[in-house]
């Protein structure tokens, strides 16, 4: 019996170290210049605009990722940094984290970077529902309450951030209208199981998750 305790111990010796190897081999993504002519009009994208849950497990290009998170909440003015949807006071306290199937992201609107946040897969984490875990993109959309010291009180951060992340989430909504992506909003999450898969602070606050990908064909 000792003798399979040591040998158990040594395989997990060797085991453990790897496995935590391999978390954290994410690197940094750098996404290609977002394209930001062209696209369907207003008022069709608007006409288009609807939430979708039949969703192929396609891959999602680099560049039409690119193109989907400048839409979101990119940087459409260089010189003052301000973004595509508005923010109470310029708090631009809401960040847009991405989880694809080789792990966790946060976007970095600054440098248009994915930066590593988890090597693993927690797709099915952000939402209750099945097609979260195998749509390619899901983003969850977190409010860092820190950014928010001068709001007058903790009902006045949630009302800001809600209203904040619902122009975002209407963004990628008529984005996708335009690309030909399917969407949809989620609200149904364990916000406390997720926040802790995704190591978050006390003061950061899950809002939304949004899953994104290509309408299964029928």
């Amino acid at each position: 019996m000792k003798t399979r305790l040591t040998v158990t111990a040594c395989l997990l010796a060797v085991i453990l170290p790897i496995s935590s190897l391999l978390a954290t081999e994410l690197k940094p993504i750098k996404l290609p210049p977002p394209n930001t002519k062209g696209g369907m009009p207003l008022m069709e994208a608007l006409k288009a605009r609807k939430s979708t849950r039949e969703l192929s497990e396609k891959e999602i290009p680099l560049q039409v990722l690119s193109d989907l998170l400048w839409a979101a909440f990119g940087i459409n003015r260089p010189k003052e940094g301000k973004r595509t949807a508005p923010s109470a006071l310029n708090w631009q306290e809401i960040d847009i984290y991405v989880a694809l199937k080789q792990g966790l992201y946060l976007y970095n609107a600054q440098t248009n970077t994915l930066e590593p946040v988890l090597g693993e897969d927690i797709r099915a984490k952000t939402g209750v529902q099945p097609f979260a875990g195998r749509a390619p993109v899901n983003l969850i959309y977190v409010a860092d309450y820190g950014r928010m010291k001068n709001a007058p009180s903790e009902e006045l951060k949630d009302f800001y951030s809600a209203c904040d992340c619902g122009f975002i989430g209407q963004n990628v909504y008529l984005f996708c209208a335009s690309a030909g992506l399917g969407t949809v909003v989620r609200a149904w999450i364990d916000r406390k199981e997720l926040a802790k898969a995704m190591k978050l602070r006390d003061d950061q606050r899950i809002i939304l998750a949004q899953t994104i990908g290509y309408p299964r064909q029928k």
